[in-house]
């Protein structure tokens, strides 16, 4: 059987009318049925009201699971809500489905965020701190819807937890984008920090997304030297001499974007013969070091990667969005319903317009019911493992799988 899904959306002054609206719309689409799964993405405005969004969810929808987060701006369908007294609501009906809610404290109940050490892991009291107190994904999960809380949890170091309590499962999602007063909801409950999380597992395929925005200009260049996120030589040579000579090589296009906003690829998987677009985690530049010509990065950087210089603007957003998701539409079914993670950097910000994600999204999938909400980082996979983004956009697709076909 097919993923039977809907959406639904509300906004104005009225909190309790918003929802109300919202809830009719998925219920009609659902044709009265009760979905095993609901998503809510409810904007800053309503974040006070957010018990009587909940009740209301429950009593009027009736969801088996529910999680939600709230957000500076939400997307219901084709269109990306950027105001705060905004909510949408996407439900399905999963037929074999396997759903299990996760809660995810941050450790010592909300203090500073897990520190990485020079190999990017964590140190072994605070390794042994999240092993005691984070649960493990189910044995049989394909994936994990994950909303966070952006100024205690420590995404980073959760995510390589992850990667070894369960080795390349995916992790899509956010974090919480509507300031000091971010909540998370999960089955009834409401929560002011941490992470919550829903695995997903059993009858259903899950596919997944991430188009990072950038290209790569230039040439690719080996780490010969470096420092935790401080690069302190490239190919043999400084890194900020790599710099100028990558500029220097570009032109005039690339050279303005360059000033604007310089950014760095590590490749994903070495044993490619050659590199392009999509073959890299895409991370800041975040400056130079006076007098050594290093660069400082926004990752843990090693000896012997290969890593190029890229370059993000509009054109080049709308142009690998529209890549990934043409190949996307090539290799598999046509989806029934997804999930949409956009970075609050997107939207009318980058494109100037409203709208930009989402539609291209349903101009090339078709007239999926999608939701989602703009993030303060975006949780998807790239190669093996899941990374907090920026600047992204992360897609989670359902769809019924054939016969004999379950894989992510």
């Amino acid at each position: 059987m097919s993923v039977a899904a809907a959406t639904g959306s509300g906004t104005g002054p009225d909190p309790g009318d918003a929802v109300r609206s919202a809830i009719a719309q998925v219920s009609e689409g659902l044709g009265g049925r009760i979905p095993d799964l609901a998503v809510v993405f409810v904007g800053a405005a309503y974040a006070p009201d957010l018990h009587m969004l909940d009740m209301m969810l429950s009593e009027r929808l009736g969801p088996r699971h529910w999680i939600g987060t709230t957000t500076g701006g939400v997307i219901v369908d084709g269109s990306e809500l950027e105001r705060l007294d905004c909510l949408s609501v996407w439900a399905a009906c999963l037929p074999g489905a396997q759903l299990t809610p996760l809660r995810y404290e941050s450790p010592g109940g909300g203090g500073e965020p897990l520190e990485l050490d020079a190999e990017g892991g964590t140190s072994q009291d605070a390794g042994e701190m999240a092993l005691a107190s984070w649960p493990d994904p189910p044995p049989g999960a394909r994936g994990m819807v994950m909303f966070a809380d952006p100024l205690a949890f420590p995404p980073d170091a959760f995510l390589l937890w992850l990667d070894q309590a369960r080795p390349g499962l995916p992790v899509s999602g956010g974090l919480a984008s509507a300031g000091r007063g971010n909540r998370l909801l999960l089955d009834g409950q409401i929560y002011d920090g941490g992470a919550v999380a829903m695995a997903i597992g059993g009858d259903v395929r899950l596919r997944t997304l991430v188009s990072q925005g950038c290209r790569p200009v230039g040439r690719s260049y080996t780490v010969t030297r470096a420092d935790r996120n401080l690069l302190q030589e490239l190919g043999g040579s400084m890194p900020v001499r790599r710099v100028r000579e990558t500029f220097t090589q570009a032109d005039a296009t690339d050279q303005a974007l360059m000033r604007s906003g310089l950014h760095i690829g590590t490749v994903i998987d070495e044993y490619k013969e050659s590199y392009d677009r999509g073959d890299f985690l895409v991370r800041g530049v975040l400056g130079a070091e006076s007098g050594t010509g290093a660069i400082a990065v926004g990752d843990v950087v090693r000896v012997g990667q290969t890593v190029q210089f890229h370059v993000r603007d509009a054109r080049s957003a709308d142009e690998d969005l529209r890549e990934l998701l043409g190949q996307f539409a090539e290799g598999g079914p046509q989806p029934d319903a997804a999930l949409l993670f956009t970075c609050n950097g997107r939207g009318r910000r980058l494109f100037g317009r409203p709208d930009h994600d989402a539609s291209v999204v349903r101009e090339i999938l078709g007239d999926i019911p999608l939701a989602g909400f703009f993030c303060a980082g975006e949780f998807g996979p790239v190669g093996s493992r899941s990374f907090l983004h920026g600047f992204t956009a992360s897609l989670l697709v359902f769809d019924h799988p054939a016969e004999g076909t379950l894989s992510t």
